[in-house]
């Protein structure tokens, strides 16, 4: 067995992640656990519409003949009656989710993170065996990694790069919690995650989307199998993102600042980018008498990287996720934003018509606050000449600003019932609300 080699004042220095990636009785508080159960059933939710989208099945069709599940290592895909192997689950579960945008993020990660913590942990055989709180302080321990690994590379990195990039070391500290992995073979497993990691550029599937979208399958692929890598003796470079002095102050409040707390949970199922200026039009057409059959023109003031959202005839639904003007159009036509909308309704003529009436217009005042702060305003203007401007809208679903709990349960028995029966969602629902109270989380895997 290869023994790790460690500097030791070096290792004194970074223990304090290996720490917390490995407490065995966090201190978390009850919001803290109420929170991260609202993230869990809010991702479920995506998980399960996501089934119905093209890249998810693209995705189990790869794994089902690639990843298949061996004697040592075996997993069921989420809400799939397929097996696979461990890698091959977490893979697919994280492209799965990513294929649906509606899947909850952070503001200064300009991503998300809920998409790899949920199909990482489901993949593990191991997790059956969690209670209902150890599986719950897995998940903070992910957001709370996750998080600030992505603020990390942003910091350091000279390119923006999709959540899968720093994702990667999520699964790699989750793998090696449940599967309970020394804290060396962790920091190496770490190293490897970031090393393999998916270095992707956002920017490029923002201007021609595609199924790729955020990286999240290979950054749940490549954290996953670095630390079964690492469990076997498998070396890596340190994670830089991690452990190097440049990003210390990133990492200092780790255990005391919660950013759990500030995950997003999206309202409606496009681009967090595209829904300030979502707000702005459904503002429009409650406060006003509009026909919107006799509208000229739609201009959308906001931010450089919202207004790259500029497909105006999505051929698919990643394009429609990704369109700004198309996303406005569906919130005019239905004052809403449905999962209908961005895959059954792509050739509606009006909602194509308005599309193409939409305008983007980029504001240096909107440019400052990006990404802590994302808005937009819309004006729109009637063929009689008449205008109507909404007030600078920012999207809901922020921490200021959250969903409340109804809205939240709302939303996941919308996605559900796409695929499941009431009674089964009510189950799944059920058992996620009260998971402080159960001795072995299995029940709640039978379901997924």
């Amino acid at each position: 067995m290869i023994i790790f080699q460690f500097f030791e004042s070096e290792f004194k220095v970074k223990h304090a992640i290996l720490d917390f990636i490995h407490d065995k009785n966090p201190a978390f508080s009850e919001e803290l656990y109420t929170h991260a159960k609202r993230c869990l059933i809010d991702t479920l939710g995506v998980a399960i519409g996501a089934r119905t989208t093209e890249t998810s099945q693209i995705l189990e069709k790869f794994v089902r003949s690639q990843f298949g599940a061996t004697q040592e290592s075996s997993a069921k895909l989420l809400f799939a009656d397929q097996l696979t192997s461990e890698c091959g689950a977490a893979l697919y579960g994280a492209g799965s989710i990513d294929s649906l945008d509606s899947h909850d993020g952070q503001v200064l990660t300009k991503g998300h993170i809920g998409v790899v913590v949920i199909p990482t942990l489901f993949a593990m055989p191991e997790t059956a065996d969690l209670s209902g709180k150890e599986l719950l302080d897995a998940i903070i321990i992910g957001y709370e990694i996750g998080t600030r690994a992505g603020i990390a590379l942003h910091a350091t990195a000279c390119d923006y790069h999709t959540s899968g990039a720093w994702n990667a070391l999520v699964a790699a500290a989750l793998v090696a919690r449940v599967k309970k992995m020394s804290h060396a073979e962790t920091y190496e497993a770490l190293g490897l995650a970031e090393y393999h990691g998916p270095r992707s550029q956002m920017m490029r599937c923002i201007d021609d989307p595609i199924m790729a979208k955020d990286g999240s399958c290979w950054g749940a692929l490549s954290g996953f199998s670095a630390a079964l890598l690492a469990r076997d003796g498998f070396t890596g470079a340190p994670a830089i993102t991690m452990f190097d002095d440049e990003v210390a102050d990133i990492w200092a409040d780790l255990g005391e600042r919660f950013y759990t707390f500030e995950q997003y949970i999206k309202a409606y199922p496009v681009c967090r980018w595209a829904q300030p200026a979502v707000e702005g039009a459904i503002y429009i057409k409650s406060q006003n008498d509009i026909d919107i059959s006799q509208i000229k023109s739609i201009s959308v003031h906001t931010f450089h990287e919202a207004k790259r959202l500029h497909t105006t005839v999505p051929k698919n639904s990643d394009q429609a996720q990704y369109s700004l003007p198309f996303s406005v159009a569906c919130a005019l036509r239905d004052n809403t934003v449905s999962t209908k909308a961005i895959t059954d309704d792509l050739n509606d003529p009006l909602l194509l018509d308005l599309s193409h009436r939409v305008t983007c217009i980029e504001e240096d005042k909107y440019n400052d606050l990006f990404p802590a702060e994302r808005w937009a305003h819309v004006i729109v203007e009637m063929i009689d000449g008449s205008q109507f401007t909404s007030p600078p809208s920012i999207a809901r679903g922020n921490p200021e600003n959250p969903l409340s709990d109804m809205e939240v349960k709302d939303k996941f028995f919308e996605l559900a019932l796409i695929l499941k029966t009431q009674a089964e969602s009510e189950r799944i629902f059920e058992l996620v609300m009260n998971l402080d109270d159960k001795a072995r989380v299995s029940a709640l895997i039978e379901e997924l």
